[in-house]
C-alpha cells in the first residue's frame, strides 16, 4: 500500500511538473508576440527568427553542456540516470528528466528576454551565436551559485548567505536583463531614436493587438513558471502552496497593470496600453522571487510597485540613450532586482544584505561577460546591420522575406 502511494505521488508531481514546463515553453510564444507587436513592421520576420531560434539553441545548449554545469547531471552522451537534479531528495519525488524539462524552458526564458532589447538594428546570426554561450556557460554559471547550491568560485555560498530566489526574478528575469543591457551598450541605439539634442522620439509598435495578445500569454505561461517551482503537487500541503503561488502570481500582475495605467494617465493625460502591458508584466516579475509566502494583499502591492517602477525605468532608459524598443531591461531587471528586496518582507529565511549580493553576483557575472561576448562578436564579424539595411528593415536583409508582404511599409 505504501508503495501504491509513493507510485501515485511520484506519477502525480511527475505529471505536474511536465504540464508546468509545458507552460513555460508556452511563455516563448508570448515574447514571440509581444516583441512581433512593439517592433516596426519591416522588422517582424526577424524577430520572429530570433525568437524561434533562440528556443531551440537553448533547449540543445543546456543538454550538451549547460545542465551539467548547473547541476553536475550530464545528460548527453549518458541520459539522466539516479539523482541528477538538483538534489537526490528531489529526485525521489519525480522523473529527473522532467526536472530537466523544467529547467530548460528558464534557460530559453532568460535568452528571449534579451532578443526584444536589440531588436531591429542586430544581426540576426550574432545574436544567435550570443544564444550560444548565454544559454551553455553564463546563465548555468549563475545557475550553479543560486540553485544549483554551489558556492561562488569558492568564495562564498549565497544560500548560507541569506538569499533566496523561489522561482527566479533574479536567477533568470534579472540575469536576461542584464545580457540585453550589455548588448544594448555594445550596440547602440537606432537610427532616429534620438533627435539632435538628444530627445528622445516614439517609435511606435507595428501590431499592439499582437502585442496584448503575447502579455496574455506571458501572463498565462506564468502560472507555470511560478507554479511548478513548488515542485509538487501530491500532497495537501504542496497543493494548498500551489494554490496561494497561482493567487499571487495573478494577483501581481492585477496590481502591476492597473498601478502603471494610473501613473501613465496621470504622467502623460491619456491611458497608454504599452505602459498598461509591461505593468502586468512587471508585476508578474515582481511576485516571481517569492509567491509562496506573501497574501493575496501583499502581493498585489507588490505587483503595483513593480508597475509603477517600471514606468519611471522605461523613462530615465530613454532619458540617458538606453534603446529598448519592448522595455525589457525596464520591465525584468529594475523590476526584478526590486522582486529580490521585496522577498524578506514575507519570507524570514532571507535577508536584504543576502538578496544584495545575490543581486549583486548575478548581474556582475552575467553583465560582464556578456559585454566581454558581444564585443569579442562585434571584432569578429560585427553586430549592427548597415544603415541602409536598418532602414529598410532587417526582414529582407536578415531572413530574405516579409511578414506583411502585402502591405508597404
Amino acid at each position: 500500500m505504501e508503495n501504491q502511494i509513493f507510485e501515485l505521488s511520484y506519477a502525480l508531481d511527475t505529471f505536474y511538473f511536465l504540464v508546468c514546463g509545458a507552460l513555460v515553453m508556452w511563455m516563448a510564444a508570448g515574447f514571440a508576440m509581444l516583441e512581433a507587436g512593439l517592433v516596426r513592421s519591416k522588422n517582424t520576420t526577424e524577430i520572429l527568427t530570433k525568437n524561434v531560434a533562440l528556443f531551440a539553441i537553448a533547449c540543445t545548449m543546456y543538454m550538451i553542456v549547460g545542465y551539467n554545469i548547473m547541476y553536475d547531471g550530464g545528460i548527453f552522451l549518458n541520459g539522466i540516470v539516479g539523482d541528477g537534479v538538483a538534489g537526490a531528495e528531489e529526485a525521489k519525488t519525480y522523473a529527473p528528466s522532467a526536472d530537466f524539462f523544467f529547467q530548460v524552458v528558464f534557460v530559453a526564458t532568460a535568452m528571449s528576454i534579451v532578443s526584444g532589447a536589440v531588436a531591429e538594428r542586430m544581426k540576426l546570426w550574432a545574436f544567435l551565436l550570443f544564444a550560444v554561450v548565454m544559454t551553455g556557460f553564463i546563465y548555468p554559471m549563475e545557475g550553479a551559485w543560486t540553485w544549483g547550491g554551489k558556492s561562488v568560485f569558492g568564495m562564498y555560498t549565497l544560500g548560507d548567505n541569506g538569499f533566496s530566489d523561489f522561482a527566479g526574478s533574479g536567477i533568470v528575469h534579472m540575469a536576461g536583463a542584464a545580457a540585453a543591457l550589455a548588448g544594448v551598450l555594445v550596440l547602440g541605439p537606432r537610427a532616429g531614436k534620438y533627435s539632435a539634442d538628444g530627445k528622445p522620439k516614439a517609435i511606435p509598435g507595428a501590431n499592439l493587438p499582437l502585442a496584448t495578445l503575447g502579455t496574455f500569454i506571458l501572463w498565462m505561461g506564468w502560472f507555470g513558471f511560478n507554479g511548478g517551482s513548488v515542485l509538487a503537487t501530491a500532497t495537501v500541503e504542496n497543493a494548498n502552496s500551489v494554490a496561494v503561488v497561482f493567487m499571487n502570481t495573478n494577483a501581481a500582475a492585477s496590481g502591476g497593470l492597473i498601478a502603471a495605467l494610473l501613473v501613465a494617465r496621470i504622467l502623460f493625460g491619456k491611458a497608454d496600453l504599452t505602459m498598461a502591458l509591461n505593468g502586468a508584466l512587471a508585476g508578474l516579475v515582481a511576485i516571481t522571487a517569492e509567491p509562496s509566502t506573501p497574501t493575496a494583499l501583499q502581493a498585489t502591492l507588490f505587483g503595483a510597485a513593480g508597475g509603477v517602477l517600471v514606468v519611471f525605468s522605461i523613462l530615465t532608459l530613454d532619458k540617458l540613450k538606453i534603446d529598448d524598443p519592448v522595455g525589457a531591461i525596464s520591465v525584468h531587471g529594475v523590476v526584478g532586482l526590486l522582486g529580490l528586496l521585496l522577498v524578506p518582507f514575507t519570507n524570514d529565511g532571507s535577508t536584504i544584505a543576502g538578496q544584495l549580493l545575490g543581486a549583486a553576483t548575478i548581474f556582475v557575472w552575467v553583465f560582464v561577460t556578456s559585454f566581454i561576448v558581444w564585443y569579442v562578436i562585434k571584432l569578429i564579424m560585427g553586430v549592427r546591420v548597415s544603415d541602409e539595411e536598418e532602414f529598410e528593415g532587417v526582414d529582407m536583409s536578415e531572413c530574405g522575406m516579409e511578414a506583411y508582404p502585402e502591405f508597404t511599409n
